[in-house]
């Protein structure tokens, strides 16, 4: 047990955990962790060759569990495999001061809250799969690391770093990202989860693209963003430079809408540019269709 207490909740539904037990990590360039291509790992999951039985856990799929075995132990048990490729992977989590920001009907559902889900669900994966995964939280208060590992103690790591990150500030300097940039490997898999409206923070993932690592990106925003709902006077702040504007709702969106729609576009250019996979998740919507989107059979 951590001396913070007991590991908390990790949020995950039954029809979530169901969803994550048909996903994959699965990157474009599969290799081994000696960068020599692809080997047999001795990490377990979805594959060819018998490996070891665990206990069965909710979500996994049916086909999995050994009836004979059942049979003979009135237990299930599920087959795992050897795969022939192992992944690392990283959460790259923005906890910077925007990700406080949340639709005025559900204010306890911040963007950050919706992105420790999404974190969750990434590493709920990865767990899955026998991989590795760490943990790199980035906002104002610098950058931290959970090294990556597997099993139920980095599980409970995970969670606890989660809980605790908390949003403060801007996108730390590169000189601050410099000595964590060099503890992802190259070819490890980084799922980076945040609002990307910073260019310093989108700089970072072309950064970490372009020196070998494989980057996902996932962006998090709210519903209001999407749809400005805004019907009266509003005086609009930026979080984390603290500038303000003053405006009314309907007069303006038309014209953000608009400027929002052009922003979205570029971003998502500037990514694909860079071989970065990227999707949007609105706060109000289901998590699994995102995570459906970039981890599902259709996605690979």
């Amino acid at each position: 047990m951590s001396p913070d207490g007991p590991p908390p909740g990790d949020g995950l539904t039954p029809a979530l955990r169901a969803c994550l037990a048909t996903l994959r990590l699965r990157p474009r360039q599969a290799r081994g962790r000696d960068g020599l291509g692809q080997h047999a790992s001795r990490n377990r999951g979805a594959g060819l060759e018998f490996a070891q039985y665990r206990a069965y856990e909710p979500g996994d799929e049916p086909r999995q569990i050994d009836w004979k075995l059942y049979a003979r132990s009135d237990r299930f048990f599920v087959r795992e495999a050897e795969r022939e490729s192992p992944v690392r992977a990283w959460v790259l989590l923005d906890t910077t001061a925007s990700m406080a920001q949340a639709d005025e009907a559900t204010p306890q559902r911040t963007r950050l809250e919706v992105a420790r889900l999404l974190a969750t669900c990434v590493a709920e994966i990865a767990q899955r799969q026998g991989d590795a995964c760490g943990l790199a939280t980035c906002g104002g208060a610098g950058i931290a690391l959970v090294a990556p590992g597997i099993g139920p103690r980095q599980r409970d790591r995970l969670r606890h770093a989660l809980a605790h990150a908390a949003p403060a500030g801007g996108w730390p300097d590169p000189a601050t990202l410099a000595p964590a940039w060099g503890r992802i490997a190259r070819g490890d898999l980084v799922v980076a989860i945040g609002d990307w409206f910073d260019a310093s923070a989108v700089d970072a993932l072309l950064q970490l693209a372009r020196a070998g690592r494989e980057v996902v990106a996932l962006q998090v925003l709210t519903g209001e963003e999407r749809d400005f709902p805004f019907r009266d006077g509003r005086r609009f702040v930026d979080p984390e430079t603290g500038e303000a504007l003053l405006g009314d709702g309907p007069a303006l969106r038309a014209d953000y809408l608009a400027r929002f729609g052009a922003a979205q576009r570029a971003l998502a250019a500037r990514l694909a540019g860079a071989g970065i996979a990227f999707a949007t998740h609105v706060a109000d919507a289901p998590p699994e269709g995102v995570l459906r989107a970039l981890f599902g059979e259709r996605a690979r």
